[in-house]
């Protein structure tokens, strides 16, 4: 297989993570071409052990490294998610974004940035706590079983976001939006009196923009090509990072997301 058809299907990948991590398109795609000229004429050999995506972005950062790259913060909206990222040290920025926007294992990015696998959780949780500190904000909680919302409250308060309400309904959820608009939900689907989370959202959701994670014994009632199509789930039982880390990434990269009072 020649090596155009190798990396063709990976390109537009490479691409948007070159966008992220630059802020700017025509600069990442000026690296990601640079790579790709440095691959055809031999100075950047493709790693022979590594899948070929995994391979393409190991010769994007050799070429981002050789030339010293920073990244300027030339952007004038604060609450945009590239200007956001540019406050992330670099290292840190460049994990997050391989393992949160890309999908890599740890393994896989620990490959791509040549370090090992303890350096890029370290490196994870650095930007994890960065971004969390950022970007706190008011959250609703949608879960009838109390146990389960305490265990939800109290993850959701150590990242240093607030809990404007816990409903246990629907009713209760649209009410607790009423007069006030959250930054996050967590929503479960099965409530206490029969109502649905799911429709509770889709309430909310006709009234502000926000991100939401659902929470659920039930994923399979959420995979249905219909809004709200959930980009955030999660299954019970939780594992308590997977939670935080899908709370930093949902508010990072929500577009509409607005600053929330202090």
């Amino acid at each position: 297989m020649s090596l155009v058809a190798r990396l063709a299907p990976h390109l537009p990948f490479v691409r948007r993570y070159a966008r992220a991590l630059t802020g700017d398109q025509v600069t990442g795609d000026n690296y990601v071409r640079a790579a790709l000229e440095a691959v055809a004429v031999g100075e950047i050999e493709l790693s022979q052990t590594a899948t070929p995506r995994v391979a393409l972005y190991k010769a994007f950062h050799a070429i981002w490294a050789s030339t010293g790259a920073q990244l300027e913060d030339t952007g004038p909206d604060p609450n945009d998610a590239s200007r956001r990222l540019l406050r992330i040290a670099p290292r840190s920025r460049q994990a997050f974004l391989l393992t949160a926007l890309e999908g890599f294992t740890g393994p896989e990015t620990a490959d791509i940035l040549e370090t090992d696998l303890s350096g890029i959780n370290g490196l994870i949780a650095q930007a994890q706590a960065e971004i969390d500190a950022e970007l706190a904000t008011d959250v609703l909680i949608i879960e009838d079983e109390a146990v389960i919302s305490a265990d939800i409250e109290a993850l959701v308060s150590e990242l240093g976001h607030r809990v404007m309400a816990v409903a246990t309904t629907r009713d209760e959820a649209v009410s607790a939006v009423a007069d006030r608009r959250p930054g996050l939900v967590l929503a479960d689907i099965q409530l206490a009196d029969g109502s649905s989370g799911i429709d509770a959202v889709k309430d909310i959701l006709s009234v502000h923009e926000v991100p939401v994670i659902f929470i659920t014994a039930f994923p399979e009632r959420l995979l249905t090509g219909e809004r709200p199509e959930p980009t955030f789930l999660i299954t019970k039982p939780f594992l308590a990072d997977n939670v935080k880390a899908a709370i930093g990434q949902a508010l990072f990269f929500h577009p509409t997301r607005q600053s929330q009072p202090a």
